[in-house]
């Protein structure tokens, strides 16, 4: 059993080595990072991390300033363009690679059909956005297969709301976004009737805070009085397999399904069971801000993974940055027990602070507890951001997005340690110590957990509930758990403070019965560190570990008995 290790990376920025961005600055001051420079070379220090997948963000076409009409591409308003690079989530052709990644634009298609095979040839599987709630303003597909209608193409007008159309209306108004300059004379873009935003925001007048960017899809449901209006098949639902189809007939191996939970679940118990019928290996995906939706979307929904951010993602920035005890971490497997193997764990994305930024830890060195949980605490997939492996804080204000500790995504710019890692796809670029440090870090941890095969596939064992009251364990700073798979046991500590730690951590008789272990004296290696020692290990006797500041250990115990 392999446990997913998904790299993200926004093509855009990741191969961009322009020197010296100018802040706001356009496609031609700033450049874009190109498909075709993904590299296999580049691939296979991915790979090395201890990746398994990666997720090719932003990669559809959409919203930006760029000028590419003499390729036929229409030239889309600035007004209804966060940033001159544009939101990936605003798109404009469900059936297109957006032409900024493109080295050679007419053949972006095959560019983009080469970096899936790159990706498969480096032993990697490749995941894409699916954005399924909302589209860019001026949505037209010029890229289509023949015979597909647009979104859009034979929708009513006149009416809010019908089950045969794919937006909302506001009838009768104009789009007037507050706050938002859609410009004068023959540049200003004027859409009337206005139709609702994709935050459902259903009104003409969002404020420039609300995703005044997109238009709200309509699959069915009514949102004045919650009516579901599912049979016959909406054409949202219809056109929205194809693309979803389309995609995967290009080796696409998995879809990440932005903001799932503002689409009916209905569609996705169909859609997903539909690709699979074709695609049976191809992954879903849900970006899940709700826990209540977890189980629904999974047993019922169909998705394989979703997001665990309101859960044990928001528990460990708590006890990270505001004393948040490292204890509450038991109830976040409590909570997802029973569905824990399809919960994706992150520290990083591209919608949250850099772990490394002044608004989260302040030092990408802090990372090795929290890390380790997120990694090691289940069987599910854990996902890391370009760059994060590098301690990238997000320093500096890079244009739309501000100086607000996140990597920019509406901006043509760079990805500082990432350019200074890849060093133009030589991938030698000279990395400080504390760089080098901190990618030592990540890939010690995400390579064990696939090496350790108690890691990808075995038990959870959490250890908290007998070392509360030890005297000689604090658990307000420190976690411990086992995994345990038929031929190894690791026992996991993590130590949340700034000074190291001392701990004798009690071990109940309950799970040597569960697993069948004998206690005894035992052989153990510190996996982190290749530490060998013996130790007890033995209900009777607590196992005696030190854990550095802000650090972790990983025992593996020796299945026979030390003589010594």
């Amino acid at each position: 059993m392999t446990k997913p290790i998904i790299y993200q990376l926004l093509p855009r920025l990741f191969t961009n080595y322009c020197e010296e961005p100018v802040r706001g600055g356009t496609i031609v001051q700033n450049g874009s990072g190109k498909l075709n420079a993904i590299t296999p070379r580049i691939l296979k220090e991915i790979k090395k991390l201890g990746a398994t997948h990666v997720w090719y963000t932003g990669v559809i076409e959409h919203a930006h300033d760029a000028d590419y009409t003499i390729y036929g591409i229409p030239r889309h308003n600035v007004h209804v363009i966060k940033g001159h690079a544009g939101s990936p989530y605003a798109i404009t052709d469900y059936y297109d690679i957006d032409p900024d990644l493109a080295e050679n634009v007419p053949g972006r298609i095959a560019e983009f059909e080469a970096l899936i095979k790159r990706t498969h040839d480096a032993g990697l599987k490749a995941i894409i956005d699916f954005v399924p709630n909302h589209v860019a303003r001026e949505y037209a597909s010029d890229a289509k297969p023949r015979g597909i209608e647009d979104l859009g193409h034979g929708d009513d007008a006149d009416m809010f709301f019908s089950p045969t159309n794919n937006f909302y209306y506001i009838t009768r108004q104009q789009f007037s976004p507050v706050d938002v300059n859609l410009g004068d004379g023959a540049d200003a873009y004027v859409e009337f009737p206005a139709k609702a935003s994709g935050n459902d925001c259903f009104t003409a007048y969002p404020g420039k805070y609300d995703w005044y960017d997109t238009a709200k899809l309509n699959y069915g449901v009514d949102p004045w009085n919650g009516s579901r209006h599912f049979d016959p098949i909406p054409s949202t639902w219809l056109k929205m397999l194809h693309i979803l189809r389309y995609w995967a007939g290009k080796g696409v191996d998995g879809f990440r399904c932005d903001m799932a939970h503002m689409v009916p679940i209905e569609f996705w118990h169909w859609a997903i069971a539909a690709v699979k019928e074709k695609y049976p290996d191809v992954k879903f995906i849900a970006e899940m801000y709700d826990v209540g939706l977890y189980r629904p979307f999974i047993e019922y929904g169909g998705f394989d993974y979703l997001y665990d951010k309101v859960n044990l993602y928001d528990t460990l920035c708590g006890i990270d940055c505001s004393n948040v005890s490292a204890a509450n971490l038991t109830s976040c497997w409590q909570t997802v027990e029973g569905i824990g193997d399809h919960m994706l764990n992150f520290l990083e994305n591209h919608d949250e602070v850099r772990y490394a930024s002044r608004f989260y830890a302040g030092d990408g060195m802090r990372v090795t507890p929290a890390l380790v949980v997120s990694s090691m605490i289940g069987r599910g997939p854990m996902m890391v951001y370009a760059g994060q492996e590098l301690g990238e804080d997000a320093v500096g204000e890079a244009g739309y997005s501000g100086d607000d500790g996140r990597t920019t995504i509406f901006d043509y710019y760079v990805i500082p340690s990432v350019r200074q890692w890849l060093n133009k796809g030589a991938c030698d670029g000279k990395l400080t110590p504390k760089q080098q440090a901190i990618r030592d870090i990540y890939a010690r941890v995400l390579t064990l957990c696939n090496k350790e095969q108690a890691i990808a596939s075995g038990e959870f064992f959490d250890l908290m509930y007998v070392n509360y009251h030890n005297p000689r364990f604090n658990p307000h700073s420190q976690f411990t758990f086992l995994r345990h798979c038929d031929d190894a046991t690791l026992l996991i500590a993590v130590n949340f403070d700034d000074a190291p730690a001392d701990v004798a951590i009690n071990l109940p008789e309950h799970a040597f019965e569960m697993y069948g272990l004998a206690p005894g004296r035992r052989r153990c290696v510190e996996l982190l560190t290749q530490t060998a020692a013996t130790c007890d290990f033995a209900p009777d006797k607590p196992f005696e570990t030190s854990i550095p500041a802000r650090g972790a250990v990983i025992w593996k115990i020796g299945r026979k008995n030390s003589k010594k």
